[in-house]
């Protein structure tokens, strides 16, 4: 497999994309004297260092990282992590999504376009009618409960998901169905309470129902995140703006995520996209537990149940994805069987 980078003419939109890009936070650190404001966030741009890599090379946003540092770490409310995660990943992500887009990598066109179109409305309305009526602890409980989930599926199916070739066909309607399906509801539900999971829920359908290859599957997780949270970032401003401790943080990791998320699509083809996924697998379990303890107090034994009961029924739910996935397969490739049969022709005499 030819893992050099393609020609520059090729990657032209990117390289322009970051000329306008660091030209733009050059002129805001400048006329805004803002150079103090960097160095007093400069543990954001570290941690983001990480999340930018992880945005690219798996189907977890950056504010899978910014999210728990900021709001599990720092203590900070649940909103500003949200807010954070739409400012971040509209940089970083939206950078993924140039470079993937530039070295013309497989997409799952007819799934992405349905979530696409998903997130268009279910984020929203999300923001407007769900994200102001859910608890800032029950915003930390489903972060966790959605990634833990997520981390489990991979320390028990890794070899499993990684083993896909290509994609499991169906009819274009059925995945653009599919995909709005999951836009509508990630949307309106995780994006808009954490600013992250339509990606991790997108790719969960194509790895384990569609049996989608990774270098299909986690491309195609990047770009709908990006666009959510471009969506995101658009609501929010509607609404009166992101909050305003987000600038700083943004202002210190945005150059970071810039590079650092398409350098994570890169640099995962060279290291394999197996030993990534198992590290952040071990990073959304120990988040989940980290919650537990940290949170013991609000949650208690019975609200520590329900968020551990909540992710075996998560489980559960992505394994009847899993075995459906086979079902679905098995008879795709019986069917491809029989066409390939020559026709039956009656014996004579």
């Amino acid at each position: 497999m030819n893992l050099r980078l393609p020609p520059k003419r090729r990657l032209w939109p990117w390289l322009l994309w970051l000329g306008v890009f660091y030209s733009v936070w050059t002129g805001i650190v400048l006329a805004g004297g803002h150079g103090r404001l960097l160095v007093e966030h400069w543990p954001i741009a570290l941690a983001m260092a990480l999340g930018s890599y992880v945005a690219g090379s798996t189907p977890m946003g950056g504010g899978t990282v910014g999210f728990p540092v900021l709001v599990l770490g720092f203590g900070m409310p649940a909103g500003l992590g949200r807010d954070f995660s739409f400012a971040i990943q509209s940089i970083g992500m939206v950078s993924a999504s140039i470079f993937i887009l530039a070295r013309r990598q497989p997409l799952a066109w007819a799934i992405l376009g349905g979530a696409l179109f998903g997130v268009a409305v279910g984020t929203p309305l999300g923001l407007l009618f769900v994200a102001p009526k859910v608890p800032d602890l029950w915003v930390k409980v489903l972060f966790s409960v959605l990634w833990a989930g997520f981390g489990l599926l991979h320390l028990l199916r890794l070899d499993e998901i990684a083993a896909h070739q290509g994609m499991v066909e169906f009819d274009e309607r059925w995945d653009r169905a599919v995909g709005a399906a999951v836009g509508l509801v990630a949307g309106a539900t995780a994006v808009a309470v954490t600013g992250v999971g339509v990606d991790m829920l997108l790719y969960t359908v194509l790895v384990l129902l569609c049996r989608a290859d990774l270098k299909i599957a986690i491309p195609t997780s990047v770009v709908v995140m990006a666009f959510a949270s471009v969506v995101g970032v658009l609501v929010r401003t509607a609404q009166g703006g992101l909050l305003p401790e987000v600038f700083g943080h943004w202002l210190a990791a945005a150059p970071v995520v810039a590079l650092g998320a398409p350098l994570g699509v890169f640099v995962v083809e060279r290291v394999g996209r197996k030993p990534t996924l198992l590290f952040v697998a071990l990073l959304c379990v120990w988040q989940f537990l980290w919650l537990l303890w940290d949170e013991w107090r609000a949650l208690g034994w019975t609200g520590a149940a329900a968020a551990v009961a909540a992710v075996a029924v998560l489980f559960a739910a992505f394994e009847k994805l899993n075995r459906w996935g086979a079902l679905f397969a098995g008879e795709r490739r019986e069917a491809a069987h029989h066409r390939r049969l020559p026709p039956l022709h009656e014996e004579e005499g």
